[in-house]
């Protein structure tokens, strides 16, 4: 009857001292981290490899040097993949650019930046879309971007007649 009791106790979260207790880390899923990594020579991409492929978890990590990107696809969480990085001396970033066809405005001044790779601009997630009315919008920004892109109250909007 004393094991019924301890084993309620250790269900509710008493005290109790039972060896039965354990403690369930939550299981990280599978996804893909990309890094911004700045690497001059075949060393400096070495030394990012090494330490990154080392990491519990990994599965794979691939470079792509001429872009300063670095992705990593595993079980990790993506600050301390950027942790790992930084520990080797180079300074890291998860990557922030996105295709400039995904962005509304990609000249305007907080996406564009000169130093991102031919065909992306930086990532401006910050920046919550305004309906026409003025409040933000229940929307997404891809489907405010669809909506605003014909709309009269738009003087950007395609005109088709």
């Amino acid at each position: 009857m004393g094991g019924t009791l301890e084993y309620l106790s250790d269900l509710l979260g008493g005290g109790g001292g039972g060896s039965s207790r354990r403690r369930y880390k939550k299981r990280k899923q599978f996804q893909t981290v990309e890094l911004k990594v700045r690497m001059d020579c075949d060393g400096c991409e070495m030394k990012v490899r090494n330490a990154l492929s080392s990491m519990k978890g990994v599965h794979s990590v691939e470079i792509n040097r001429k872009q300063y990107k670095v992705t990593v696809q595993g079980y990790v969480e993506p600050h301390k993949v950027v942790k790992r990085v930084q520990a080797t001396g180079k300074k890291a970033e998860i990557w922030p650019y996105v295709p400039y066809s995904l962005v509304a405005h990609p000249y305007a001044a907080p996406a564009y930046d000169k130093k991102a790779p031919p065909g992306y601009v930086r990532r401006v997630d910050a920046v919550m879309p305004v309906s026409s009315y003025g409040g933000p919008t229940a929307a997404g920004p891809q489907e405010e971007r669809l909506v605003t892109m014909f709309s009269d109250d738009n003087p950007n909007a395609c005109s088709i007649m």
